[in-house]
């Protein structure tokens, strides 16, 4: 049975500061029976499965990196409607997916879940290797306030 809420962190651990999304999930999912309402679910790059994990959801939380032109380890809280995507996909992967066109797409079918939060965070380095920059590992404990805030809403 699926929670009423779910929390999915985005990216790539192989790709520095684009694990972000993932490094912070693993983190939430320890304090995971403090939420009894929400999964914590690491969705690392997987494309338009995403829908599968949204449907039947009141509430969705997104944790990916973004460039949003701030300085690196800035986090911004955003709805769908608040932002917009200028990501360029290269159709080189079935898990390749713009996470706004996803939720446009669950909007069409139905599944949209009523409250939808992307959690943005810059990036300082994104290239080929494992772990996450000094910067980000800094400001750890701030995202996860930020995000558990959230879940109090």
């Amino acid at each position: 049975m699926k929670k009423p809420t779910v929390v999915l962190g985005l990216g790539n651990p192989l790709m520095a500061d684009e694990g972000i999304g993932v490094h912070l999930i693993e983190r939430l999912a320890r304090s995971a029976e403090r939420w009894p309402d929400v999964d914590f679910v690491d969705a690392g790059t997987g494309g338009m499965t995403v829908l599968h994990l949204i449907e039947g959801r009141r509430r969705a939380l997104f944790i990916d990196c973004a460039f949003m032109g701030q300085e690196p380890g800035a986090i911004r809280r955003f709805t769908p409607d608040e932002v917009r995507s200028t990501k360029v996909l290269a159709h080189q992967s079935l898990h390749e997916a713009d996470l706004l066109r996803i939720l446009a797409l669950a909007e069409e079918l139905g599944q949209c879940p009523e409250r939808v939060v992307i959690f943005g965070i810059e990036p300082q380095v994104v290239e080929p290797r494992q772990g996450l920059s000094a910067v980000l590992l800094e400001q750890t404990e701030h995202y996860l306030s930020e995000i558990r805030s959230e879940l109090t809403c």
